[in-house]
């Protein structure tokens, strides 16, 4: 299994000791803001066994992120194949921070790890990424580290019940757009 690293951060598997912390965040109504609800502590266990299952199995997947000084957990980045249910394909980028570690620039730079190893690595052709319609905070993300959105893209999610979080947005970058970007 990969582990990037960034001067700041460092995105790797998970451990038992990243349940507790995370489990929190998947409690935190603001943090789970664009999500249909919270999470159990049963559910956010469940999910981090899944995470780890695919870092396991492919070598990525959505990695743990720590703060390299500290060593203190602080959410998760990463790539995974685009739910079967979406009316998109490919691979997505996603992020999330606890709230204390909001604005400080962590989820740009995990995301540009993750971006790097899934075109430089992977060899991925596109990237996109997603999220509802009212989360402006991952579309600044999004738009930071170099993807655009086409809204002729954009689609309502039929797994979130009506309201709000259904109309979703989605963001790509082309391998290519990302090399040149690279190069300067």
């Amino acid at each position: 299994m990969s582990e990037l690293r960034t001067d700041r951060l460092v995105l790797r598997g998970w451990r038992e000791s990243d349940l507790a912390p995370w489990a929190a965040m998947n409690a935190d109504p603001e943090v789970r803001e664009h999500f249909p609800g919270i999470l159990t502590r049963e559910q956010s266990d469940a999910s981090v066994a899944r995470f780890q299952a695919d870092l396991d199995q492919r070598g990525w997947g959505w990695w743990a992120v720590e703060v390299r000084a500290t060593g203190e957990f602080i959410g998760f980045t990463g790539l995974d194949p685009v739910e079967e249910d979406m009316p998109v394909t490919g691979v997505e980028i996603g992020w999330r921070l606890a709230r204390p570690y909001w604005g400080h620039g962590y989820a740009t730079e995990a995301a540009l790890a993750a971006l790097a190893h899934g075109f430089d690595t992977l060899r991925l052709p596109e990237i996109l990424a997603l999220t509802t319609a009212a989360n402006l905070r991952s579309q600044a993300v999004m738009r930071r580290v170099g993807m655009t959105r086409d809204p002729a893209d954009d689609f309502d999610d039929l797994t979130v019940p009506e309201g709000p979080l259904r109309r979703s947005v989605v963001y790509r970058l082309l391998g290519a757009d990302h090399r040149s970007m690279a190069r300067g």
